[in-house]
């Protein structure tokens, strides 16, 4: 009877990023009955990512927020007015501020399809903020390429409604002062957890995640990502604000995200 063979039949694809961390990937388990793969099989890295400091999951909350969200997405989207200050010139807004908190954002997606915000307090916790933007994330990067981006998102203030900011379930969208849409809290799918599983070792880059073989696109785009360290600042209960950490200084592109209720 012939051996199997030790290692796989094709060559594995790392994550193209321009992160200076190094990372792995395992080897797609090989069958003990004929020591060959399914090349169509996407790796699917063992999850290794660690609840976030005081986080409570609660099976309970998460029914309550898909319930909500499923709600919001067959209303009609509120559109106040936008009173976020932003500035498409000069120096950052929040240059001076003291008593931020550093946390890790990441953008990914599907180039055709919408993009996804991950919220995380450091790589290789599980995130504590997901939300899904109606922008395509193909634009998204291209509009940060170019420079400068400010996105503003708003949603009601209840009276009496203790709801923290981060579990408000919708959000109208605005990007350069421009309505785009809006933006929706959602749990993490399994394909959002083997994002952030394949990229807990990168701190900061950009780059193409492989979904599988390589053989065949998704009809949606190659699977993008960006990610970088953000200054977290609380200026109230109802305003949130998230600045993205550029080591390049001034030279590479800006990212600001509000969070307000008014």
């Amino acid at each position: 009877m012939p051996t199997p063979p030790s290692t796989p039949p094709y060559p594995l694809t790392p994550v193209q990023t321009r992160s200076r961390s190094p990372s792995t990937f395992p080897s797609p388990p090989t069958s003990p009955s004929s020591g060959m793969t399914n090349p169509m099989s996407p790796i699917q890295p063992a999850m290794s990512l660690h609840q976030p400091n005081g986080k409570k999951g609660s099976s309970k909350h998460n029914k309550i927020f898909r319930r909500v969200r499923a709600v919001f997405r067959s209303f009609p989207i509120i559109t106040p007015a936008c009173k976020i200050p932003v500035s498409l010139h000069g120096n950052r807004l929040h240059d001076g501020h003291v008593g931020g908190t550093r946390m890790t954002g990441t953008l990914f997606g599907h180039r055709k399809a919408r993009v996804s915000l991950a919220i995380q307090e450091s790589p290789g916790s599980l995130p504590i903020l997901l939300l899904e933007l109606t922008i395509p994330t193909g634009k998204l990067l291209q509009d940060m390429g170019v420079g400068l981006v400010r996105i503003a998102l708003e949603c009601e203030k209840k009276a009496n409604d203790k709801t923290k900011i981060e579990d408000e379930p919708i959000w109208t969208l605005f990007c350069n002062g421009r309505k785009c849409g809006y933006a929706v809290k959602r749990e993490p799918t399994d394909e959002d957890l083997n994002v952030m599983q394949t990229l807990r070792v990168v701190s900061m880059g950009a780059g193409v995640i492989p979904t599988g073989d390589g053989a065949d696109q998704p009809a949606d785009g190659e699977l993008t990502y960006m990610r970088a360290f953000f200054e977290r600042v609380a200026g109230s209960k109802d305003s949130e604000t998230y600045y993205m950490l550029n080591p390049d200084g001034n030279n590479g592109p800006e990212l600001s995200l509000f969070f307000v209720r008014i």
